[in-house]
C-alpha cells in the first residue's frame, strides 16, 4: 500500500480529517481498518487504512469493534492552514 504523503492528500481525504477532527468519525477493527463517519461506512473503504498507514490518524484499537477516530499529531498538521 502506498503511503500518502501530507502534499498529496486529496480533497476528500482533508475532508474526512476534517470529519475525525469534529468527532464524526469512528474506526472498526478488522483486516483492514474500516472507516465510518457519521455512523455511516465511507464509499471508498481504503481510505481509513490509508489514512492509518500514512501516520494521519491513530490505528484502531484491534480489542473493541468500534473506536473513536482519532487524528495523530501529522493528521492535525495536515489540516493547518498555517502548516501548508
Amino acid at each position: 500500500m502506498a503511503v500518502v504523503g501530507v502534499s498529496t492528500l486529496s480533497g476528500r481525504d482533508r475532508a474526512v480529517l476534517r470529519a475525525v477532527a469534529a468527532g464524526r468519525g469512528q474506526l472498526g477493527a478488522g483486516c483492514e481498518p474500516v472507516l465510518l463517519v457519521d455512523g455511516l461506512v465511507c464509499a471508498d473503504f481504503s481510505t481509513g487504512s490509508r489514512l492509518v498507514a500514512a501516520g494521519l490518524l491513530e490505528a484502531p484499537d484491534r480489542r473493541r469493534v468500534l473506536t473513536p477516530a482519532r487524528l495523530t499529531a501529522a493528521g492535525c498538521a495536515a489540516l493547518d492552514p498555517a502548516g501548508a
